[in-house]
């Protein structure tokens, strides 16, 4: 739904009356496969998800002012949930890589319940920047790119690391750290990319049991949302770069969630 559709449903949509609060964030990682899950749930009749993906709330600067109150009113109207008894979800992948946003979430919900869906840090950058290459937002090469990702990221232009961040978004550990250090570890749910492609109904599952809500009754069917085809591929170059940065980073993670990544470290 484009920003204008988005608004005049909003503007129109007649209010239930029915208090409530988001209560769980499909919370990154971007290009993780966080589109096609808000797409799944939404489909969930126990689960309300927000009218448009990306609501952009907690790591909204504007909205957070010192001295500001916080006016949730403005994030409620994103949500329409039929009853009290569902459970109300917000898809913002950003919540997971913006500092402030832990903090601000729990003020907000200190309940909150989190899903983070992580991809091998080397694909998940290579396919932010050929989302923003196709956006024609960023005309360097997939190398140059990362080359002078710190320059380009570097304040006073800090409102670029939500848009040339392909490396910086892929240090995972640091961004659950700061998740763990404000929210319960019970709270938050980290799965992944690969296991809900290639295992669709058992992650599902998983979700839906981390949620409290019912299994789905029928089998739902994968599908791939916002796939962009690559002009070229990922360079073995490019590639052993990125592996040299993020190898002491992802035996972290694997360390810190008992996962097995070596596949991400394959030429």
């Amino acid at each position: 739904m484009n920003k204008i559709g988005l608004l005049l449903r909003l503007l129109f949509k007649k209010r239930p009356g029915i208090q409530f609060k988001v209560n769980f964030l499909i919370a990154g990682a971007q290009k993780g496969g966080t589109t096609a899950l808000d797409m799944f749930l939404g489909q969930h009749p126990q689960i309300s998800m927000a009218l448009d993906k990306e609501v952009h709330f907690f790591d909204n600067e504007k909205l957070f002012k010192a001295g500001r109150k916080v006016n949730y009113d403005r994030y409620h109207f994103f949500f329409s949930p039929d009853n009290q008894n569902q459970m109300v979800g917000d898809a913002t992948p950003n919540y997971m890589y913006w500092p402030p946003a832990a903090q601000r979430i729990f003020d907000y919900n200190p309940q909150m319940k989190f899903i983070l869906v992580l991809r091998n840090p080397i694909e998940r950058a290579f396919s932010q920047w050929n989302m923003q290459r196709d956006r024609k937002i960023d005309h360097l090469s997939f190398y140059d790119a990362i080359q002078q990702e710190s320059e380009r990221c570097k304040p006073p232009l800090s409102k670029q690391n939500r848009i040339y961040s392909y490396v910086d978004r892929g240090f995972y550990a640091t961004q659950i750290e700061r998740l763990w250090s404000v929210f319960p570890k019970e709270q938050i749910l980290i799965l992944k990319n690969e296991n809900l492609r290639n295992d669709l109904q058992n992650s599902l599952d998983l979700v839906c049991d981390f949620l409290g809500v019912s299994p789905f009754e029928q089998k739902v069917e994968s599908k791939t949302v916002h796939a962009r085809p690559y002009v070229n591929q990922l360079g073995h170059k490019e590639k052993a770069y990125l592996i040299e940065i993020f190898k002491p980073e992802i035996r972290k993670l694997e360390k810190m969630l008992h996962w097995d990544c070596n596949q991400w470290l394959q030429i």
